[in-house]
């Protein structure tokens, strides 16, 4: 057991005259950590990304409402209790979607290529250009109406989930184009 003498952190009396240790130089920042790297700015997704999930959400979850709510007004009062669930279900997906599209971010560095993406279960993903494989660019019809694509990064791990949805098409191909050239320079210099 330490005796308060002997502690190694130093207190006001000991450390009379001494430089005190700034809390920021012992305790890591909250901001700071390993989602949120020093130095990096990172670059957003279009916002037309959540009308591309919204709409696919509210085909998926609104459509069953809806039939939910017909059968209870026709056949059964008791089918109004999974229309609630997923009339709720549907609220907590027109809130939450906003929030994971601003969430979504990419950043280019020297080496590597981040991706980062999650509210409440966060995903950092770093991709080395010299791993790459070749770079995809991808957009459904959906996409193609509201004007986004995405990009997706293949590597040689099959668990690789290097994706940057919802950028504008030019953005998407300048991107492609410059991972695809970091990547050959990578391989080159093996």
């Amino acid at each position: 057991m330490t005796s308060p003498e002997s502690s190694p952190v130093p207190s006001e009396a000991s450390a009379e005259g001494a430089t005190p240790v700034p809390p920021s130089a012992t305790v890591p920042d909250a901001a700071v950590g390993p989602f949120d790297p020093p130095d990096i700015t990172w670059d957003r997704v279009s916002p037309r990304l959540v009308t591309a999930r919204l709409v696919s959400l509210g085909v998926g979850l609104g459509l069953p409402t809806l039939a939910c709510v017909l059968v209870a007004v026709l056949v059964t009062p008791w089918v109004w209790v999974p229309a609630g669930v997923l009339g709720v279900l549907l609220l907590w997906v027109v809130l939450l979607v906003p929030r994971q599209v601003r969430a979504i971010g990419y950043a280019e560095r020297d080496d590597d290529l981040l991706i980062r993406k999650g509210i409440l279960f966060r995903q950092l993903v770093v991709v080395p250009y010299g791993r790459m494989q070749f770079v995809d660019v991808q957009a459904g019809p959906l996409d193609r109406k509201l004007d986004i694509a995405k990009v997706q990064l293949h590597t040689a791990a099959a668990s690789t989930d290097a994706v940057i949805p919802g950028l504008a098409p030019d953005e998407a191909e300048r991107l492609r184009d410059r991972l695809t050239a970091r990547g050959e320079a990578r391989l080159a210099g093996l």
